[in-house]
This record gives structure tokens, sequence and C-alpha cells, in this order.
């Protein structure tokens, strides 16, 4: 059987999109979703986003944050579910000094390139910023390989 670790690591692997959650400055949740490129080993999701958009303003004053991806086409209610969620540190990376993150988030996502410009990013002249999650705690939510037990706790790494 394969591990629940060995699960995780596929389904975020193999998803594009998840659903990021921070807190306001006067502590109300909020949500968004955006592209993510994830590593493993250290656990990380990195995700490009405007500086001037609430959850990036969020991050500056609260760094926790919570997320989810799912690992299913979505059909209809009734489903056998298999998703992750996360919590951890979220952090904008700073400008200079981050080239190979550039690059992979960029090899995984090539219409970013010009979002991701180094020497825009290190004059300040994009809007746009590479932020990071370092993960605290994964769960695995699997109903069709754990269905006696889908939640499954996972250490990172």
């Amino acid at each position: 059987m394969t591990t629940a670790r060995a699960l995780l690591q596929k389904y975020v692997t193999g998803g594009s999109l998840m659903q990021l959650a921070t807190l306001t400055g006067d502590g109300a949740p909020q949500a968004c979703s955006v592209w993510y490129d994830p590593h493993f080993t250290p656990d990380v999701l990195r995700w490009i986003s405007r500086h001037d958009r609430a959850h990036s303003h969020a991050i500056t004053k609260d760094p926790r944050v919570a997320g989810a991806i799912i690992a299913i086409p979505l059909d209809g209610l009734g489903q056998t579910v298999r998703g992750v969620s996360f919590t951890g540190q979220a952090r904008q990376l700073p400008g200079e000094g981050i080239d190979e993150q550039i690059a992979q988030f960029v090899e995984r996502w090539p219409a970013a390139a010009g979002a991701l410009d180094a020497e825009k990013l290190v004059a300040g002249k994009t809007p746009t910023r590479l932020y990071e999650v370092a993960i605290e705690e994964w769960v695995l939510f699997d109903e069709k390989n754990f269905p006696g037990d889908p939640r499954q706790v996972i250490p990172c790494e």
C-alpha cells in the first residue's frame, strides 16, 4: 500500500490551485485562491500575488495561514473525497537572492516570467511578489485509500 506521505506529495504535486486562508488585522478570516508551486523537505508552497491584495497585507500583519488543495475532479455531491489541508507560517520573499525560487516557479508556471522579473523585483518596479508558506502540519483526507479513517495527519519533513 502507498504511504499517506506519498499520497500527500502526489496530490499536492498534481494540483494547481490552492485555497489560502489568512487573518485580517482585526482577526477576521478571509480566503483566496492562488496558483502554487510545491516543494518538499522542507515542506513549502510558493505562490505569486500582488503585494496590494488583502491576503498579502494580512500576511504582513499575521503570518498564520491555512489552506486546502482538492485532489479530485469535482462532479457532484457524494464523491469519494481526496484532498489535503495545511497550516503554516507565510511570508513575502525578499526581492533579491531568490533566483532559484523564481526559476522553479516560472518552470511550473511559464506565464509568470514577466511578473517575476528579478531586476524589477529588486528595484520594486513590479506589483507582484513571491510568497511562501512553511508548512507546520499537513492533513491528508482520503476516503478512497483510508476508508476507515480518512483523516491522516502527516508530519512535515
